[in-house]
C-alpha cells in the first residue's frame, strides 16, 4: 500500500467510518428508531399548514361523541346501520366502507341487511385476522369478494393468519369483505397498512384496496401485484401504481388527522338524509355524497378503535384508511429514501472535513461543523414537506457531529504533543533544520513500515581494518569522531536522515520521514561535499605531523547511492526499534558502495539516482557512465555511474576524460576492442584519480576497462553478450 493511501485511510477514512458507522449502528436500535420516528411525526404535523386540501371524494363518517349521546351506549342496535344505509343510498355514494366488524349474527339483522341491499356491490364490510377460530358460520350463497391471484414474488411474506373475523354470511352476500388490520410497527406507531391478507388459502384485499376497486369498478383480474415493488391497477381510464414492500404493505403518507379530515357526523348525516328523502323535510345544508367514497368508523374518544399514528397516540383508526385512500386517489405517495446515499454523503463530507479543516481557523471549522448539519436538516425537512421523501435525519447528524468533536480533540492533542513528539523521536538523527520544518508543517512522522520514494546512502572507509591495527584505541576513537562528525553535519545540512553508524560506515536516508522531492540531488551533492571535506581533513591530519600514520593522511571513503521505492519506518521489536530502511533498492545502494572499489571510483550510483538527480537539476552534478553490471544477489542488469563531482569543482581535464571515456565505452559495447583500447589509453592520463599520485588510489575506470578488454580478447564473450559485466564480489 502506498504511503499516501495508508495515511489517508488511517487519518481520514477510518475515523470517518468509525464515527458514521457508530451512528448508523445506533440507528438500528428500537430506541433510536422511535426517536427518529418522533421527529418525523413532528414534521408531519408541521406540514399540515402547507399541504393541499384533502381529496373531497373521501368522506369520513364518524361515530363520534355526539352520536353516542343520541344513540346510546355502543354497540348499537343494527337497525341504526340499516336505516343509515337505506337513507344514504338516496345520495348515491359510490362506496360505503365500514371500518367496523359484524362477525356475529343479531336479532335485528333484517333491517341492516335490507339497508345493505340498497347499496349492493357499493358497500364494504370490515374483517379482521385472528389466531383463534371464530364461531362457525354457514357459508354465504354468493360471496362477492374475490381473491387476488396475479401476484409476483414470495407470497409467504404477505401477512397471514389461519382465521378471520368475517362479516356474517348474509352481509357477505350483499357486500364486499375487506380487512381493516393496521398494527403498530417496531417504533410503536402505525406507519404501514397491509394491502393484502393471506387467510387460509385465499389472499384478500385490505379495506383501502377494496374501497378503491369498488370506487373505480375494477375486478381482481385487473389487479397485478409485484411484491417489493407495487400494486398495479389497470382498467379503462384508471392506471395506478401503489408502492408496496415485500410483504405487500403500503407506507402511509399521513396528511390529515382528526382536525384536518373531511368528516361528517354519523347521526347528523343519518337524520338529514332520512328527513330529506324519506320524510320530505327539506335540508338545504345537507352535504352531497354523490360519487363519493364514505368511510364509516368510530371517532369517539370513549370507543376502542383508536391507535398510535403521527397525529397522536389515540387516533381513530378509520383515519389510517382514509389517509391511505387519499394518497392513492391523488397519487401522493411517501417514500423512504435508501440509507446508502446518505451514508456515502456522510462519509464523503466527514472525510472532507478531516482532510481540509484541521489546518483552518477555528471559526471556519465551527461553520463547517455546525452549518453542514443544519443544511442537511433543512434539506430533510424540505424533502418531507415538499416531496414526502423521508430520509434519516438524526443519525447522520450524530455521526457527523461525533466526527467533528473527534477532529477537534485530535487536533488539540496533536498540537500539544507534536513538538515534543517530533523532537524526542527524531532529534537524535535528523538535522535541527529538518526537525523545525516538520514542526512548522504540522505533519506528524509516519511510524511503522511504509513505502516511500527515497535515496539510500552508504559510505565506508577504504581499508579501515588496517586503521585499527596501526592506531591506538583512544586515537582511533578521536579520529572517527572527527570524521563521522564532519560527514554527519554535511548529511544533515542536505536534510539527510541518519539511519545508523556501523563502525566506520554511515547509512543515511534522503526523503524520509519527511518527503524531499529532490532527495536524489541532495544525496549526490552531499556525497561530493563529503569527498571535498575529506580532502580538507587529510590536509589537516598531514599538518599535525607525526600524530597520524601515513594511512590516515591518505584516507579515502567510498560512497554508494541508489534511489527508488523502499520500506522505511520504525522497525524492530516492541521495546526497541530503529528508524531505518529495507528492501531491494537499499541492498542495491550497498552494492554501489562496495562495487565502487572494482571500478576504481569513490562515489558510484545507479541510473535511477542519476535520472532523479538530473530531473531536479540537470547541471548541478557531473556523472560518468561506467557500464552495465549485474551485482551479486541480483539477476537483472543495472547501469552504473561515477559521480565525478559538482559542476563548479570538475576541471576541464576531467570533462575531457569523461568524453573520451564515454566514446571508449561505446566501442567496448560494439566489441571494437582495438578502438576501445585506443580511447581508454587516451582517457587514462586524464583520469582525476591516478595511482601513486592521488592519496590511496590504486585503480581508475580507464585501467579497469583496459584489464577487462584484455580478458575479453583472450576469452571473447558469447554472441548474446550485451556489454553487461557480472560482478563476482559484493
Amino acid at each position: 500500500m502506498q504511503k499516501p493511501t495508508a495515511v489517508f485511510l488511517k487519518e481520514h477514512i477510518l475515523p470517518t467510518l468509525a464515527c458514521i458507522g457508530f451512528a448508523m449502528v445506533l440507528s438500528a436500535t428500537l430506541w433510536w428508531q422511535g426517536l427518529e420516528s418522533g421527529v418525523l411525526d413532528q414534521l408531519t404535523r408541521l406540514r399540515t399548514r402547507f399541504q393541499p386540501p384533502i381529496d373531497q371524494r373521501v368522506v369520513v363518517v364518524g361515530i363520534d361523541d355526539d352520536a353516542i349521546q343520541v344513540a346510546g351506549r355502543w354497540p348499537w342496535s343494527r337497525d341504526w346501520h340499516g336505516q343509515f344505509m337505506s337513507s344514504i343510498s338516496f345520495g348515491q355514494p359510490v362506496v360505503v366502507a365500514w371500518d367496523i366488524l359484524f362477525p356475529e349474527p343479531s336479532s335485528d339483522d333484517s333491517v341492516f341487511i335490507a339497508g345493505a341491499e340498497k347499496l349492493k356491490e357499493h358497500v364494504i364490510f370490515g374483517a379482521y385476522t385472528t389466531d383463534q377460530q371464530p364461531n362457525p358460520q354457514d357459508p354465504p350463497k354468493v360471496d362477492l369478494t374475490q381473491s387476488i391471484t396475479n401476484i409476483q414474488g414470495d407470497v409467504s411474506k404477505i401477512p397471514s393468519s389461519p382465521y378471520a373475523l368475517l362479516p356474517i354470511s348474509s352481509l357477505r352476500e350483499v357486500g364486499f369483505t375487506a380487512f381493516c388490520d393496521a398494527d403498530p410497527g417496531s417504533d410503536g406507531s402505525i406507519r404501514r397498512v397491509p394491502m393484502l391478507q393471506h387467510v387460509g388459502d385465499r389472499i384478500l384485499p385490505s379495506l383501502s384496496l377494496q374501497s378503491l376497486l369498488v370506487y373505480w369498478n375494477l375486478k381482481p383480474s385487473q389487479v397485478r401485484v409485484v411484491l417489493g415493488d407495487a400494486i398495479y391497477l389497470d382498467g379503462g381510464d384508471i392506471r395506478r401504481r401503489i408502492p408496496i414492500d415485500v410483504t405487500g404493505s403500503y407506507f402511509i403518507n399521513y396528511r390529515y388527522g382528526y382536525k384536518d379530515a373531511n368528516k361528517l357526523g354519523y347521526i347528523w348525516l343519518l337524520k338529514g338524509y332520512m328527513e330529506h328523502y324519506q320524510k320530505n323535510i327539506p335540508h338545504p345544508d345537507l352535504p352531497s355524497v354523490q360519487g363519493k367514497l364514505l368511510l364509516v368508523g368510530q371517532m369517539s374518544t370513549g370507543l376502542s378503535d383508536n391507535g398510535p399514528t403521527p397525529f397522536g397516540p389515540a387516533t381513530p383508526l378509520v383515519l389510517v384508511h382514509a389517509n391511505a385512500i387519499n394518497n392513492i386517489l391523488q397519487e401522493d405517495y411517501a417514500r423512504r429514501g435508501p440509507n446508502w446515499p446518505v451514508l456515502l454523503g456522510a462519509l464523503f463530507f466527514g472525510a472532507i472535513g478531516l482532510v481540509f479543516f484541521p489546518k483552518r481557523k477555528l471559526y471556519q471549522q465551527g461553520c463547517y461543523a455546525v452549518g453542514l448539519p443544519l443544511a442537511y436538516l433543512g434539506l430533510a425537512i424540505f424533502l418531507w414537506i415538499k416531496f414526502s421523501l423521508w430520509i434519516p435525519m438524526l443519525w447522520p447528524v450524530l455521526g457527523f457531529g461525533t466526527l467533528q468533536i473527534f477532529m477537534m480533540v485530535r487536533q488539540l492533542i496533536r498540537e500539544q504533543r507534536a513538538k515534543q513528539q517530533i523532537k524526542g523521536m527524531f532529534g537524535t538523527y535528523l538535522s535541527p533544520t529538518l526537525v523545525n520544518r516538520m514542526i512548522e508543517s504540522g505533519e506528524s512522522p509516519q511510524l511503522g513500515g511504509h513505502k516511500e520514494d527515497i535515496t539510500a546512502y552508504f559510505s565506508d572507509i577504504q581499508a579501515f581494518s588496517t586503521f585499527s591495527e596501526l592506531i591506538p584505541p583512544d586515537q582511533l576513537v578521536e579520529l572517527m569522531n572527527e570524521y563521522l562528525s564532519a560527514c554527519t553535519d554535511i548529511l544533515q545540512e542536505e536534510f539527510g536522515t541518519l539511519d545508523k553508524y556501523i563502525g566506520d560506515a554511515i547509512v543515511t536516508i534522503f526523503g524520509a520521514p519527511l518527503a524531499l522531492p529532490d532527495h536524489a540531488l541532495r544525496a549526490c551533492v552531499a556525497s561530493q561535499r563529503i569527498q571535498l571535506k575529506l580532502g580538507e581533513l587529510r590536509d589537516k591530519w598531514k599538518s599535525e605531523g607525526s600524530k597520524w600514520p601515513d594511512i590516515v593522511t591518505k584516507m579515502q571513503s567510498r560512497i554508494g547511492l541508489n534511489s527508488g521505492e523502499t520500506i522505511v519506518g520504525n522497525i524492530g521489536s516492541r521495546t526497541r526499534f530503529n528508524y531505518t530502511m529495507m528492501g531491494d533498492n537499499v541492498n542495491l545502494a550497498a552494492r554501489m558502495e562496495s562495487g565502487a572499489k572494482s571500478w576504481g571510483v569513490y562515489t558510484m550510483c545507479s541510473e535511477a539516482t542519476k535520472t532523479a538527480c538530473e530531473k531536479s537539476d540537470a547541471n548541478r552534478v557531473v556523472f560518468r557512465p561506467l557500464g552495465r553490471i549485474v551485482v551479486k544477489g541480483r539477476s537483472s542488469a543495472v547501469s552504473i555511474y561515477e559521480i565525478v563531482g559538482l559542476k563548479e569543482t570538475v576541471t576541464p581535464q576531467a570533462h575531457e576524460c569523461i568524453r573520451i571515456f564515454s566514446e571508449g565505452l561505446a566501442r567496448f559495447y560494439a566489441r571494437d576492442w582495438a578502438g576501445a583500447i585506443e580511447l581508454f589509453n587516451k582517457s587514462l592520463p586524464l583520469e582525476p584519480n591516478q595511482p601513486g599520485v592521488t592519496p590511496g588510489v590504486t585503480n581508475n575506470p580507464s585501467l579497469v576497462y583496459l584489464d577487462i578488454i584484455r580478458h575479453y580478447q583472450a576469452e571473447p564473450p558469447p554472441e548474446t553478450w550485451d556489454g553487461t559485466y557480472v560482478m563476482k564480489e559484493k
